[in-house]
């Protein structure tokens, strides 16, 4: 970890919490709503959630699947969402979300006309702005968990001592 966190103290509730307490609640509050309020399919949620996860490199938000309803994504969902161009697994809506992760993390200068095209046929200007603004906020915040080390303070069992 690369800031340092008080005795006895949670890392996560310190650093969103405590140590800048202008902000930290307040980007808490907008990362949690993201999962309390998005309208997006839970498969294409996932695809384009995991796909920055993977860019990012957090542990924890590798790890992390969202359940609604009692459902979450199969256990080999993110090697499909890896493989998201050749994958069997990904109905068009899936797929283009997850190419759209992608490209808005690592390339959103090149979202050309043509990608334009394709994301319209799937899903409405509501749904491309919703799912826009889960992509910054899952890229800004999982980059800060990675970058300031706090993924390895609240990593689950199955990426334990990765870090």
């Amino acid at each position: 970890m690369f800031i340092d966190i008080p005795e006895g103290k949670d890392p996560i509730l310190y650093v969103w919490g405590e140590l800048v307490p202008g902000i930290g609640p307040a980007a808490s509050a907008f990362a949690m709503s993201i999962y309390e309020h998005s309208t997006l399919g839970l498969r294409e949620f996932e695809a384009a959630r995991l796909r920055i996860a993977q860019i990012n490199g957090c542990l924890f938000c590798q790890d992390w699947r969202t359940e609604r309803d009692g459902a979450k994504v199969e256990e080999s969902f993110d090697e499909a969402v890896a493989e998201w161009r050749t994958t069997r697994d990904f109905d068009d809506r899936t797929r283009i979300a997850a190419e759209y992760a992608e490209r808005f993390a690592l390339d959103h200068h090149g979202l050309d006309e043509g990608f334009w095209q394709r994301m319209r046929a799937q899903y409405s200007d509501r749904e491309i702005a919703e799912l826009s603004m889960c992509l910054g906020s899952w890229i800004g915040f999982g980059r800060l968990n990675r970058v300031l080390g706090l993924d390895a303070a609240c990593v689950l069992p199955s990426h334990a001592g990765k870090a």
